[in-house]
């Protein structure tokens, strides 16, 4: 079968410059994990610098022409190609019980929620690599303290070590976009442990961040929290002082705090 182009989709910015997608698939280490998941390759210019003989190669795209392409271009054997929406996708049936890595150039528009989703699977996601619009990407590697730390800083680094690696400037796209983007790393904690209830520290997070420019006490005061809980001195803060492990503190107080009223 012929490898026929796809046409290039609106609000799709094609890279081109193979040395940075080589770049990219170089931070693949393949310590912890055999199979790697890429999600929307597009017309495989990444995708062509991943390893056939190390593991499985799953590709995820959504373009039906992009599929296609992409299966007239790769052998079935080293790259399985699937028709289908990431977001929407259960990964269980695909990988089963196995570990796989996440890498991808991600449509800036539903980059944050597949963040959200590789959160969702981490315990089978030790590894994660990608190119975001660069705010974001930056974002996500905030320290507390900054204008730019928010809810995916929290959440992110609570279970993944993560690192801005470099930025990508418009003109190595097609069309090239409006702004920068940035690559990063997410390495999973291996020992990392959650000893409070993960949908309420969610909660928490986005909560206080949606209202950050008030104290704790006040962003939260829809959980009716006790007023002996909240006199504590952590709700004088807001929400950018407080680093993950201390959102979790916060979370398990407010957890025990409910279940003994």
């Amino acid at each position: 079968m012929k490898a026929v182009r796809p046409k290039k989709q609106l609000g799709q910015h094609f890279l081109t410059d193979l040395s940075i997608a080589k770049k990219i698939a170089e931070t693949l280490q393949f310590d912890t994990y055999k199979k790697v998941l890429e999600i929307g390759p597009g017309m495989g210019v990444l995708t062509q610098f991943l390893p056939m003989n190390q593991g499985q190669v799953t590709l995820m795209e959504i373009d039906t022409e992009s599929v296609e392409y992409l299966k007239a271009l790769f052998p079935t054997q080293h790259k399985q190609v699937l028709h289908c929406d990431f977001l929407k996708t259960d990964l269980q049936p695909i990988f089963g019980s196995d570990d796989f890595a996440i890498i991808g150039n991600f449509p800036y528009n539903i980059s944050t929620q597949i963040v959200f989703k590789t959160l969702e699977n981490r315990h089978q996601i030790p590894f994660f690599s990608g190119m975001f619009q660069k705010e974001v990407a930056q974002r996500i590697c905030e320290p507390p303290g900054t204008k730019k730390y928010g809810i995916l800083s929290v959440l992110t680094q609570l279970f993944y070590d993560a690192t801005y690696c470099f930025t990508v400037p418009p003109g190595v796209f097609n069309p090239p976009p409006k702004v920068d983007s940035g690559v990063l790393t997410l390495t999973r904690k291996e020992k990392f442990t959650l000893p409070c209830d993960e949908k309420l520290l969610f909660s928490v997070v986005k909560m206080a961040f949606q209202q950050r420019r008030k104290t704790l006490r006040n962003s939260l005061k829809s959980l009716n929290l006790p007023k002996s809980l909240t006199e504590d001195s952590i709700f004088d803060q807001r929400p950018e002082k407080l680093s993950g492990d201390a959102f979790v503190a916060l979370t398990k107080e407010i957890e025990d705090g409910q279940l003994s009223t």
